[in-house]
């Protein structure tokens, strides 16, 4: 216990010595604050972002669900044996086929075509330009993640016999209706009067187009101002495993079915994509740790600046002290307390310029909230690596000056003249 209580006093004796040397010396501590706030800021904010990007990603890539397949004409990961030529070839997914995968499948709990484009939507004298216009099959509900906050979606006959109906999302229905309710109004599409049943409940920022901005159709209705055989408006079939049914029996499933549609002979190529999520997220995983590696490169240069900085202020603290080291040695100081007031002086330095690097991170994530249609966070993981970097670099820098600081003979620090 009282070896404790020598050490806590020994501590706060350097701690204390350590902070009068940062007050006494402002320039000098302002310079080495300089060199590790500005490496903080550039690794920090480096992983910042790419955290922000990669947490968006994966939200925005959870609504096309784990457990979809996407039947398209492009795959989503593309082989270098395969000529691209060949791709063009390919046909786009028809909506007759959506009908033959739901007649022949046994491993789907739903199905649903898709098409979708942009156009300019009207209400009265209000006008959204370049607005994402989407026309879907029935059980697209069923597939695709989303809510109505306000009114319903379409019944079985409205889809099927193509009534002209839309869900709108919600910054449309702000921005078109303003102060009044949008259900039972009428939109203008091309011309086309289209009654509103529906408003998608807002679902904030997005890396992907989310449902705030969208009009939702019936596929038979949109058909008759978007032509769905048009490969620029990207025509494809999601199917949805049942429960239990992995995504490698369904697409073992959905090939068969497809390559029968196709009246594909047995050593034929097919000519259909069959995609999934996980593709997409395994890219953006090789990008990301390209990109984390490049970050950790870049702001590790300027942690080792930082580092140089501190570790120069902390040599030349050690010789300016160099009478008072000897004094404390002296008077029975050991050798540790003057090491620890040293490396005090060295991680408090470290630790501060840390901190304001992390306080500027903030502030700038507050502005780019504010000015970028995406969510952009400092976590906490980020926090603590920030403030861990700190302290290490704190001590790697102080420790050598700490050191011989310690190791001076007390009769000829005394008597050196600086």
């Amino acid at each position: 216990m009282n070896e404790l209580k020598v050490i806590a006093g020994l501590l706060k004796e350097s701690l204390i010595f350590a902070y009068t040397s940062l007050v006494v010396n402002k320039l000098r501590t302002f310079l080495s604050l300089l060199g590790i706030t500005i490496g903080i800021f550039a690794i920090i904010s480096v992983f910042t972002v790419i955290d922000s990007l990669e947490s968006s990603i994966r939200t925005s890539l959870e609504s096309l669900g784990d457990n979809v397949i996407y039947i398209q004409k492009w795959p989503w990961e593309f082989s270098s044996d395969y000529p691209w030529w060949k791709y063009m070839k390919r046909p786009v997914p028809k909506l007759k086929e959506l009908d033959e995968i739901q007649k022949r499948t046994h491993k789907t709990e739903a199905a649903a075509f898709m098409v979708h484009t942009t156009k300019t939507v009207q209400y009265l004298n209000n006008s959204a330009n370049n607005t994402f216009i989407i026309g879907a099959s029935f059980e697209y509900d069923k597939i695709w993640s989303f809510e109505i906050s306000n009114g319903r979606y379409f019944s079985s006959i409205e889809s099927e016999s193509g009534s002209n109906l839309a869900i709108i999302g919600a910054d449309l229905a702000s921005s078109l209706f303003e102060n009044e309710n949008p259900l039972g109004r009428e939109i203008k599409i091309m011309g086309r009067k289209i009654q509103v049943i529906g408003v998608f409940k807002k679902q904030g920022k997005s890396l992907d187009q989310s449902m705030d901005k969208v009009v939702l159709l019936p596929i038979n209705y949109a058909r008759t101002i978007i032509d769905i055989r048009d490969e620029m408006v990207e025509p494809f079939i999601m199917v949805k495993a049942k429960e239990g049914v992995s995504n490698a029996e369904l697409m073992d499933e959905l090939k068969g079915i497809m390559r029968s549609i196709h009246r594909l002979k047995p050593l034929a190529e097919d000519d259909f994509a069959l995609n999934r999520a996980s593709l997409i997220i395994k890219q953006f995983e090789r990008i990301f740790s390209v990109i984390n590696f490049a970050g950790m490169i870049i702001g590790g240069f300027s942690i080792i600046v930082g580092a140089f900085g501190i570790a120069n202020i902390m040599f030349v603290s050690v010789k300016e002290r160099t009478n008072i080291i000897g004094i404390q040695k002296a008077i029975g100081a050991k050798r540790r307390f003057i090491m620890f007031e040293f490396l005090y002086e060295s991680v408090i330095l470290s630790l501060i310029g840390g901190l304001i690097g992390l306080s500027l991170i903030f502030i700038a994530v507050l502005i780019a909230n504010k000015s970028i249609d995406m969510d952009f966070s400092l976590s906490m993981k980020n926090i603590v690596t920030g403030i861990g970097i700190s302290v290490t670099i704190g001590i790697i820098a102080g420790i050598v000056p700490a050191y011989l600081g310690s190791r001076l003979n007390p009769v000829e620090a005394i008597n050196t003249n600086i």
